[in-house]
C-alpha cells in the first residue's frame, strides 16, 4: 500500500509500505476514504516530538471502511463505516475508567506517533471497540472527519477546560484549526465577547463569519493593548492558547482577568515562561492537556442535528496520492489560505 512515511526533521515520502495486519484480536483493519492534516504533523516534521522514529506512517484522523477485524471485536464487522479517534483506549485500565483516554495504560495517542497512522491506504486500529466511532448513514463523512482530533481537541482542551460561561469574553490566541474549533464549540455556552487574534487577516475574515465578536491582528505586537483596551482594562475571563508559541503563551497570560483561566491547548516545542510573580495573586486557573476525545458522541450528535458544521473548516480537497502538494498548502496556510485539508481516497 501507499502510506506518508516520516524520515527524520523535514523529510517525509510518499511511498510503498507493507499492508497492516491484525496483532491482536481487538484490533481492526480499516481502510481510509478520507483522512487529513494536522499541526501536530507539521510539529513531527520540525523534530519537536523526537519520540516518533524515522520510518513511522503519519496521521491520526480519519475515516474509513473496516475490511477486517479480530474475534475479540464485537462493535464492528466487515464493511462498517467508521470515524477513527486520534486516542486510542483500552477501556478497562483506570485511566479509561476515568474518561481520561489520552494517558490510556496501552493507547492513548498512539496514531501517527508510536504506531503507524491514518495518512495511508490503510491503518491497524487497535482496541477497535473502544477507538472507533460507527457512522449513521446520510452523514457528511468529509465534516466528520473533523471529529477525529480537532474539534475534541478545542472543545475539551480549550472550552471546557477554560470553563467557558454564559456572558464571558473568551480570546482564542491563534485562528488555526483547533483555534477555530474552539471559537464554534464556546457558541454552546454564549459568551459575550469571542475575540480571535492571529497574524493572518484572511483566517481572521474567516472567524468573524465562524461567530467572533471581535477580531485583532496581531502581527505588530501590540495584541495585549488591543485586548486590555477591547476589555476595559480588566483582561478576558478565558485565554485560549491554541499555537503552542513562546509568544502566544505570554499573550495569553498578559491578557487573563483576576480569577480567570488560561487554556493551553498548542504544541509546545519549546519552554515558555511562566510569569508567576504577576500571576500567584491574581486567582487564575491554568491548564494544559491532550484531548481525550470522551465528548465525540455529544459532538457527532450535534452535527447530525445541523447545530454543528465542522465542513466549513475545509477550505482545499485532494487526492490521497497527492498527499505531498497537500502537506506544502497545509505548510504554508498564510499564503495559501488553507485551514483544513482534506485527502480522499476514493
Amino acid at each position: 500500500m501507499k502510506a506518508l512515511v516520516y524520515h527524520g526533521p523535514g523529510k517525509k515520502s510518499w511511498e510503498d509500505k507493507p499492508a497492516p495486519t491484525l496483532i491482536k484480536s481487538t484490533d481492526a483493519i480499516v481502510r481510509i476514504t478520507r483522512t487529513t492534516i494536522c499541526g501536530t504533523d507539521l510539529h513531527i516534521l520540525k523534530g519537536d516530538t523526537p519520540e516518533v522514529e524515522p520510518g513511522r506512517i503519519l496521521g491520526h484522523e480519519g475515516v474509513g471502511v473496516i475490511e477486517e477485524v479480530g474475534e475479540a471485536v464485537s462493535n464492528f464487522k466487515q464493511g462498517d463505516h467508521v470515524l477513527i479517534s486520534c486516542i486510542t483506549s483500552c477501556g478497562r485500565c483506570s485511566y479509561c475508567k476515568k474518561q481520561l483516554y489520552s494517558h490510556c495504560e496501552d493507547g492513548g495517542w498512539i496514531l501517527g506517533h508510536l504506531i503507524d497512522g491514518t495518512q495511508a491506504e490503510s491503518v491497524r486500529i487497535p482496541h477497535a471497540d473502544n477507538s472507533l466511532y460507527p457512522i449513521p448513514a446520510g452523514v457528511d463523512e468529509e465534516a466528520l472527519v473533523m471529529l477525529s482530533d480537532i474539534l475534541p481537541t478545542g472543545f475539551e482542551i480549550g472550552v471546557l477546560a477554560g470553563q467557558v460561561k454564559p456572558g464571558d469574553s473568551v480570546a482564542i490566541v491563534g485562528a488555526g484549526p483547533v483555534g477555530m474549533a474552539a471559537l464554534l464549540t464556546a457558541q454552546f455556552y454564549s459568551p459575550a465577547r469571542l475575540i480571535m487574534v492571529d497574524t493572518n487577516s484572511s483566517r481572521l475574515d474567516m472567524a468573524k463569519t465562524f461567530g467572533a465578536t471581535d477580531t485583532l491582528n496581531s502581527a505588530n505586537g501590540d495584541a495585549v493593548a488591543q485586548i486590555m483596551a477591547l476589555t476595559n482594562g480588566k483582561g478576558v475571563d478565558v485565554a485560549i492558547e491554541a499555537v503552542g508559541i513562546p509568544s502566544t503563551f505570554d499573550i495569553c497570560q498578559n491578557i487573563v482577568t483576576a480569577g480567570g483561566h488560561i487554556a493551553n491547548v498548542g504544541v509546545h516545542g519549546k519552554s515558555v515562561e511562566l510569569h508567576i510573580e504577576k500571576l500567584w495573586a491574581q486567582n487564575i486557573t491554568l491548564t494544559a492537556g491532550l484531548v481525550n476525545t470522551n465528548t465525540t458522541p455529544m459532538l457527532m450528535q450535534t452535527v447530525q442535528a445541523g447545530r454543528l458544521a465542522p465542513s466549513q473548516l475545509i477550505s482545499h480537497r485532494f487526492a490521497l496520492n497527492d498527499i505531498i502538494e497537500a502537506y506544502r498548502v497545509f505548510g504554508d496556510a498564510a499564503k495559501e489560505k488553507a485551514m483544513k485539508v482534506i485527502l480522499c481516497a476514493e
